[in-house]
């Protein structure tokens, strides 16, 4: 195996340890609730962007409905929880499998469109699923579910003295995805959906099995996803269908990856690292003013960013790496 792949690998993996040390570290001196907001929601869209990633970025499958699988792990989680008394361990587990089962079924279908045509299929069946949500009397309707607070305690997964609790369980999320994406990136699925991503007739012609890759990529995508909004619904303590199954939450998921770099490792990370702080403070100090000041100001930050570099942030480091290596 050659020397500069594994000391890469190795970098990278050490790089990650020490980030999530020190962000293990940063709450202990953060006292504002505010701020502690933020900092547990850019974890959680590092997560879910980063598991976006694995099918639109690594797979070249790109998806805008996301949306429908974080909604159903929020769904499964809460229903579960409020109608049958299961923990919401249990919940985040059979959300993410349901998810993952859905994934693969509608992608039996969508996986043999192609380019926009598969993105628009996305966003329609998202869409459809949000209608079934709000017209399901059982789970809540339009009115959603609220949660019922029973004291703090991790078995429940339920604070409500502190963030630093979901803090650090959406830090141990992102940790996990990162992990899996670096386990699976330079593994025979990682090489296999970069080929998909490519030339799909090309990888096929050579003995990759271009459907099964991509519901592979699906599968794993879908469940880190439903993971993700199984936390966020206990983190907010009420969901309904607007909150966990908009189109926003898809487009928030695909932007950090964007933004950072798609297909990359790093891309998702830094790109919500940047991306939702902007956002939710624009929101809270600008948003309110009616003008929609928040959308314009990462929009923009979009923009410039496709057009000065398309390859995402992480190209400014790749490139400083290359010309240091010269």
């Amino acid at each position: 195996m050659d020397k500069q792949f594994v000391a890469r690998r190795r970098r990278d993996l050490i790089t990650a340890a020490g980030l999530a040390a020190v962000a293990a570290i940063v709450p202990l001196f953060v006292k504002d609730v505010y701020v502690q907001n933020i900092m547990v929601l850019t974890l959680m869209y590092a997560a879910l962007s980063q598991s976006w990633n694995i099918l639109s970025g690594y797979c070249g499958q790109i998806s805008l409905g996301h949306a429908l699988y974080f909604g159903l792990g929020a769904y499964t989680t809460a229903l579960l929880f409020t109608k049958f008394g299961v923990l919401p361990w249990f919940g985040m587990i059979a959300g993410g499998l349901i998810s993952a089962a859905i994934a693969m079924a509608l992608g039996y279908p969508c996986f043999r469109l192609g380019g926009h045509y598969f993105a628009i299929a996305t966003i329609v069946i998202a869409e459809i699923g949000l209608l079934l949500i709000q017209n399901w009397d059982w789970a809540g309707a339009a009115l959603g579910i609220d949660i019922p607070v029973r004291g703090d305690s991790w078995l429940k997964f339920q604070f409500t003295r502190s963030k630093l609790p979901y803090f650090y369980f959406a830090l141990v999320l992102a940790c996990v995805a990162w992990f899996v994406t670096w386990w699976l990136e330079d593994s025979k699925w990682g090489y296999w959906w970069r080929a998909v991503k490519d030339n799909p007739q090309a990888a096929e012609s050579l003995g990759v099995v271009v459907f099964n890759s991509k519901m592979g990529a699906a599968a794993v995508s879908a469940f880190l996803v439903a993971v993700g909004g199984s936390f966020y619904a206990q983190f907010v303590s009420y969901i309904d269908p607007g909150s966990v199954m908009g189109f926003q939450f898809s487009l928030l998921m695909a932007l950090p990856a964007v933004l950072g770099g798609i297909g990359t490792l790093w891309g998702p990370l830094l790109g919500a690292v940047i991306l939702i702080p902007i956002t939710e403070l624009t929101r809270s100090y600008i948003g309110g003013s009616g003008r929609g000041v928040d959308l314009i100001v990462y929009g923009a930050l979009i923009i410039l960013i496709a057009l000065a570099r398309p390859e995402g942030l992480v190209g400014l480091f790749s490139r400083r790496r290359k010309e240091a290596t010269r």
